[in-house]
């Protein structure tokens, strides 16, 4: 099963961080890390996102047509600011994963969401068909 660990802070944390940031430290924690899983054979992906959240929009679909607005936080109290994808057999090993993550410090958390499987969704649908020959014709599948 995938699982996402979504990194995500307060605006406080943000801030005590960008005070206290050494990149090379960082760098090399989140560079130890990354390898642990990959020489476990469970990182699929892992991004960092822009640390600067005004680079981002929000686009909201309460109304048609949706509308766009700069952001993209306003006025959540969390920021999302990177993922790991993990290939694990449970949520209790990505989440023994999540536990190690160099994210110390009071406002940092780690979610973590199961990613569903194309074959989990009705396999006679048209557009699942058309999906899942589009990622065996990109090896995805």
């Amino acid at each position: 099963m995938k699982y996402m660990l979504i990194m995500r802070s307060t605006d406080e944390a943000e801030a005590a961080f960008g005070e206290d940031f050494d990149f090379e430290e960082i760098m090399e924690s989140m560079g130890r890390f990354n390898d642990e899983m990959v020489q476990a054979g469970v990182l699929v992906a892992a991004e960092g996102l822009d640390p600067d959240p005004a680079t981002g929009v929000v686009v909201d679909y309460s109304s048609q047509p949706p509308v766009v607005t700069d952001g993209p936080y306003g006025e959540t109290k969390e920021l999302f600011g990177g993922y790991w994808i993990v290939d694990v057999a449970s949520l209790e090993e990505a989440t023994a994963w999540a536990k190690r993550a160099p994210l110390a410090g009071p406002g940092m958390k780690a979610e973590i969401r199961r990613v569903t499987s194309i074959d989990e969704f009705p396999q006679d649908n048209e557009w699942i068909r058309k999906e899942r020959a589009w990622r065996e014709s990109t090896g995805q599948l």
